[in-house]
C-alpha cells in the first residue's frame, strides 16, 4: 500500500466552487479526487524536469529506512553517509542519537521525513 500524506491547501472560494461543480457534473468523485487528478497531470508534465533533477542531485526515489544495524555497519567500515530522498526517509526508532551522529553526514527529503525527536535534534544542523 503507497504511503499518503495530508496536506491543507488555500483556494479562493470561486475557484472551490468550480470544483464543487465539477463534482456535482459527475467529472470527479469528490474534490480529493479532482485535486489527486490535477497533482498527477502537473507531476506528468514535469516528468522529465523531475527525472532530471533526480538524476543530477543523486536523489534516492521511493522509500528509504536506516536502522541501527545498518548504521553501526557504516561506523565500522567508517562511513558517513549523505542521504538524499525524493519520497519517504524513516529513521527508525532503534537508532540511538549517538550512532546516527557518527554515521550520518547529510540528509535532504523531498517530502516526508520521519525520525525519532533526539535523532533529529542531534542530526539538526545536518537536516536540510
Amino acid at each position: 500500500m503507497a504511503q499518503t500524506e495530508k496536506i491543507t491547501i488555500n483556494m479562493s472560494v470561486v475557484d472551490l466552487g468550480k470544483i464543487d461543480l465539477l463534482v456535482q457534473e459527475g467529472f470527479y468523485q469528490n474534490r480529493t479526487d479532482f485535486i489527486r487528478a490535477s497533482i498527477r497531470g502537473q507531476l506528468s508534465k514535469h516528468e522529465t524536469e523531475v527525472r532530471d533533477s533526480i538524476t543530477r542531485n543523486a536523489y534516492v526515489l521511493g522509500i528509504l529506512g536506516c536502522d541501527q544495524e545498518s548504521l553501526m555497519k557504516d561506523i565500522a567500515n567508517e562511513v558517513r553517509r549523505k542521504y538524499y530522498v525524493v519520497g519517504l526517509m524513516v529513521i527508525e526508532d532503534d537508532v540511538t542519537p549517538e550512532v546516527a551522529d557518527k554515521a550520518i553526514e547529510a540528509i535532504k527529503v523531498m517530502g516526508v521525513f520521519r525520525a525519532p525527536e533526539d535523532v533529529k535534534a542531534v542530526l539538526s544542523d545536518r537536516i536540510q
